[in-house]
């Protein structure tokens, strides 16, 4: 462990924030998350206190990536604590083989964010960027980072000041239902969804035997079994697509497992299973934490796929989250697909933020993105650059 005493950041007379906190604060580099029951809990009880905290920010998702990949991911976990010694800010990063920054969960985690209270924010970022170029870091990659965090304006301004170049870009957006904004009708309320003539005839043609149900996997002991079946289901699913699954690599089995057994604790993970007496139609590995289910990573037996399972299980989820008080939102992760848009009626954009020491390097992203933006949007003049990249590799 690396620890770093910095200046005190911040006054009322040069703050835009008249909330700005103008004590100092110390920040402590890690090279490892230590697995201690102190910052566990102050890192956790810092998550549930910011602006839409997330599962993805938790002190147990940092830990399970560190065990899944530690033979490709270095941590480089900055905290940050004020002047009465409590922890204020977290900002868990990583280097790869290429030695630039990046989120250490930017693989794993729908979203990723710098984590402190708003009076805190800027200081805490400048800080972080400060010592990132004190050990040469020339290039910091900030994936899935949410448009809406007040980190983006943070990081504008200091880069500025730390000698980066920055440049954002969108790079998913996330769809939602919202439960509060779902339309009801009849005597129950019950909740008005996409597909409904659909998912019954599906549902009554897989149930013919037995109805159809859904099994929600709480603790580790009942998960532990499921993960095989579930693993294999998802990779059998995407090969036939001519795919490849990230439930192929070992180090992604690893993760869900670490995780699983990290989360259980907490009682924040969830593996669904849609089922017709003892067979298993789909599966979701998802989350319940601060009223949002996640659809994280769902699967379905692909000799279903006439009947849509996944699409079902999702309705059944949706149903199931509108009768359940604390729930406020089913977030749908990443990924633009059909059926998603279906569900949604809100939606949450994340983005995708570099931050370059070189200008050359910066300047030359500008324009590759931008092209390419030019490119995309003229299917003819798309359509001749891969005409003329066939004959040129011909």
């Amino acid at each position: 462990m690396r620890t770093t005493l910095m200046q005190p950041v911040g006054s009322i007379s040069d703050s835009a924030n008249p909330r700005e906190v103008t004590h100092p604060l110390r920040l402590v580099v890690l090279n490892e998350i230590p697995e201690d029951a102190v910052l566990r809990r102050q890192w956790n009880e810092l998550v549930v206190r910011v602006d839409q905290p997330q599962v993805f920010y938790t002190y147990e998702w940092s830990l399970a990536v560190q065990r899944a990949y530690s033979t490709t991911l270095h941590p480089l976990v900055f905290l940050a604590y004020d002047e009465k010694e409590l922890l204020c800010g977290v900002a868990a990063l990583a280097t790869g083989p290429d030695d630039r920054a990046s989120f250490l969960c930017a693989t794993t985690g729908d979203y990723c964010d710098f984590l402190s209270l708003p009076e805190h924010k800027r200081a805490f970022v400048r800080l972080v960027l400060a010592e990132l170029r004190k050990c040469h870091r020339r290039m910091v990659t900030l994936t899935n980072l949410p448009a809406d965090s007040t980190t983006v304006a943070a990081l504008h301004e200091a880069s500025q000041l730390n000698g980066y170049h920055s440049f954002a870009r969108t790079a998913y957006i996330c769809a939602q239902v919202s439960l509060d904004k779902l339309e009801r009708k009849g005597p129950n309320k019950k909740p008005v969804l996409p597909g409904k003539k659909m998912v019954r005839r599906s549902l009554a043609a897989m149930g013919k035997e037995f109805p159809v149900r859904l099994d929600h996997a709480r603790t580790w002991d009942d998960i532990c079994p499921l993960l095989i079946d579930f693993a294999d289901a998802h990779v059998a699913r995407f090969q036939a697509t001519g795919r490849t699954s990230h439930l192929a690599r070992p180090e992604r089995r690893l993760f869900l497992s670490e995780l699983g057994k990290l989360l259980c604790e907490r009682g924040w993970v969830v593996l669904t299973r849609m089922m017709s007496g003892e067979k298993t139609l789909a599966w979701n590995y998802g989350f319940q934490f601060d009223g949002a289910w996640f659809w994280y990573q769902p699967t379905f037996d692909n000799s279903l796929e006439k009947y849509s399972p996944g699409f079902c299980l999702l309705a059944k989820i949706v149903e199931e989250a509108a009768d359940n008080t604390p729930m406020r939102v089913v977030d749908l992760g990443l990924g633009a697909e059909e059926y998603k848009e279906r569900f949604a009626n809100q939606s949450r954009e994340t983005l995708y933020i570099t931050l370059r020491a070189s200008i050359a390097q910066h300047v030359r992203e500008i324009l590759w993105y931008r092209a390419a933006a030019a490119i995309k949007m003229s299917p003819n003049l798309e359509a001749g650059i891969r005409k003329a990249i066939s004959r040129f590799a011909g």
